[in-house]
């Protein structure tokens, strides 16, 4: 039955008008919604997420939010003459170089919102190429 409907990422805020700025002007986002405390985002594939106002944001310490590209290179280049700083990590399973993670078909890099939320971009490349005979 959850197959069937649509999912939607729930983000914290602790500063609504600071994460609508924050969106705006570092993402290129507007929200498809907005209402008391809270900004509804629609992204053109059919996904999206929600950011609402709370004292619990600045708590989470994982990953909240991901966008599939296909030009990560391009979307970090893009993000980062915005203003985005992208996070370099180095502990077990996870090592970064210019901000970028390479793990078996997937690469990804990190950042964190206005409002302390890890947010990620990532892009799946093939794990080998085939030949052609």
């Amino acid at each position: 039955m959850l197959g069937t409907g649509e999912a939607v990422a729930v983000l914290a805020a602790e500063d609504i008008q600071r994460a609508r700025t924050y969106y705006k002007d570092k993402l290129g986002l507007d929200p498809a919604e907005d209402a008391e405390g809270e900004l509804r985002y629609r992204m053109t594939g059919g996904s999206g997420f929600l950011i609402y106002e709370t004292g619990n944001a600045r708590t989470a310490k994982n990953t909240v939010l991901c966008w599939v590209t296909d030009d990560l290179d391009g979307q970090m280049s893009e993000l980062r003459g915005r203003g985005v700083v992208f996070e370099d990590y180095d502990f077990p399973g996870l090592k970064t170089e210019n901000g970028v993670s390479t793990t078996g078909s997937e690469r990804a890099a990190w950042f964190t919102d206005s409002e302390g939320n890890i947010l990620c971009l990532t892009q799946r490349t093939p794990s080998h190429q085939t030949e052609k005979h």
